[in-house]
């Protein structure tokens, strides 16, 4: 029984030079796509274009938007928080001159007791 042979650098050659003129004769024997059927490629092409331009500028306004959106959620929040800042300070104020007024009546109370 005889052992495996080795194909030699020029069958190796060969065999690839055979591979690429059957891949050039499929190729070639292809039928040409027609002109209608061309320009029917080519319209399709042009609306898939389109399509993917309409779908990017519709994710492009809807990121704007939720964008304006959390802008306008922060600006809601700090008003928000500055109003209740306010009013805590306004009810600290409230007191503490509610405090002072007990203060200067219990001064005044006092002074009428000892004069």
């Amino acid at each position: 029984m005889r052992g495996y042979k080795e194909p030699s650098f020029q069958e190796r050659t060969a065999a690839a030079a055979r591979a690429r003129n059957a891949a050039l004769e499929k190729l070639r024997a292809r039928p040409v796509p027609s002109p209608e059927e061309l320009e029917r490629r080519a319209a399709a092409q042009a609306a898939r274009e389109v399509a993917d331009l309409e779908k990017r500028a519709a994710k492009k306004l809807a990121r704007e938007a939720e964008a304006k959106a959390r802008e306008a959620s922060k600006r809601d929040a700090e008003h928000a928080a500055v109003q209740s800042a306010e009013a805590a300070v306004a009810a600290k104020l409230q007191t503490e001159a509610e405090r002072k007024a007990a203060r200067d009546a219990r001064y005044a109370a006092r002074k009428g007791r000892s004069g």
